[in-house]
């Protein structure tokens, strides 16, 4: 494939054009969301752990956005972690005490993750990418 000519320049560019407003309305769509829920939690003068939870939320989604500007990468454990904090959060929230089956499946479906994550981090330390030369895109071996 030719990667030195002026349609796959200009596509790179267009697609990292892409990708950058993207992350941008993710990252003002967070930041707004996060801003209405901090309003509802001083207008009600109170602060529950299920609102706790999704501010955690938020953040790893700022963080994820981050990372991905920072690296061009990216890390599929964010996505796991948020997959767990939401996971609690809905227990948190909307599991009634009277449902035992489904806090069970719902802490087993927390367990699967975090040994997803577990997987993830040990694959990326076994089995590490090889490192990409930014300016060309090709892997430099």
């Amino acid at each position: 494939m030719n990667t030195s000519g002026f349609g796959y320049r200009w596509g790179r560019r267009l697609a990292a054009h892409i990708e950058d407003a993207g992350l941008t309305l993710v990252m003002i769509a967070t930041v707004v969301s996060a801003g209405q829920e901090l309003w509802k939690m001083v207008s009600a003068r109170s602060v529950s752990l299920a609102e706790l939870l999704l501010l955690f939320i938020y953040v790893e989604v700022v963080t994820m956005v981050r990372l991905y500007w920072e690296s061009g990468k990216l890390p599929v454990r964010m996505p796991l972690y948020i997959a767990m904090v939401a996971i609690a959060r809905h227990v948190v929230v909307d599991v009634k005490p009277e449902h035992a089956s489904a806090m069970l499946y719902f802490g087993l479906a927390v367990l699967a993750i975090a040994l997803a994550v577990l997987v993830v981090r040990f694959g990326h330390l076994r089995f590490p990418y090889p490192a990409v030369d930014p300016s060309s895109g090709t892997r430099a071996e």
